[in-house]
């Protein structure tokens, strides 16, 4: 799906600082480098009990992100082995939990992108009920709970996990690649040797200790315009720099 491939390839960070709401910091990916975008499908699981996430998949659309709150009581291997292989095989995008996880080199080695709180050897039940489809609340990078429902747009990298709600997708993601394109050309700027307190219009007189000389000290806090920037050294015959082939902006708009 292109929408999915290109909220893969934008990355969490972007998305964040444009709309996208954070989950909280405590969730990590199993297997570094998983990465995913879906559509969300919310699970309940009562506490130390999985069988509403068996019953998620054997229910989710395939290409689901299954996105389960564990009901306060993280501390059991709510996906394994064997759940994390069927959902695989079911077609499910990913797995994001505020509980724990076991198995984590078979979950690896299934490739199934799962992010959870951390690791129990401790089985979780599976008989105690739940809800599936149903809205959910996630812990936040912030005071208030993070509403889930069906059908929004989950986000998960390396940097964490963000929430797209349904109905704003559109407009974050136009957001997002206009300051995808802003950064990019900061990036060339820094790449150029520009300095990124020049670049920024940061004010280091602000540090305790900041001994940059009068030059510097004196364009600092006024940024001059990237276009102008590229002009000038066009004009001294430096060549704009180029992001090598890992940056997921530079995968995003492919270059020049």
């Amino acid at each position: 799906m292109a929408l999915a491939k290109t909220l893969t390839a934008v990355g969490t960070v972007a998305l964040a600082r444009c709309g996208g709401r954070p989950f909280g910091t405590h969730l990590f990916s199993v297997w570094p480098g998983a990465a995913f975008a879906a559509t969300a499908f919310p699970v309940r699981c009562s506490p130390g009990d999985n069988l509403a996430l068996h019953v998620a998949v054997a229910q989710a659309p395939p290409g689901s992100a299954l996105v389960v709150d564990v009901s306060g009581e993280p501390e059991y291997g709510y996906v394994d082995e064997i759940l994390a292989v069927a959902a695989r095989t079911k077609g499910v995008a990913g797995i994001i939990l505020d509980g724990c996880v076991r198995d984590i080199a078979a979950i690896a080695h299934c490739e199934l992108p799962v992010f959870g709180a951390g690791v129990a050897v401790r089985e979780a039940g599976h008989d105690a009920g739940g809800s599936v489809g149903q809205q959910i609340n996630m812990d936040a990078s912030g005071p208030a709970p993070l509403p889930v429902r069906r059908g929004d747009w989950i986000v998960a990298d390396d940097d964490g996990v963000v929430c797209l709600p349904r109905g704003q997708v559109s407009a974050i993601i136009a957001e997002t690649m206009e300051n995808v394109s802003r950064e990019r050309e900061i990036i060339d700027a820094v790449c150029a040797g520009e300095s990124t307190l020049d670049l920024l219009g940061l004010d280091p007189s602000r540090v305790t200790g900041w001994d940059g000389g009068a030059d510097q000290a004196g364009r600092c806090g006024r940024p001059r315009s990237l276009n102008a920037r590229r002009e000038g050294r066009a004009a001294e015959g430096h060549p704009r720099p180029r992001l090598g082939p890992r940056s997921a902006v530079g995968d995003v708009y492919g270059g020049d």
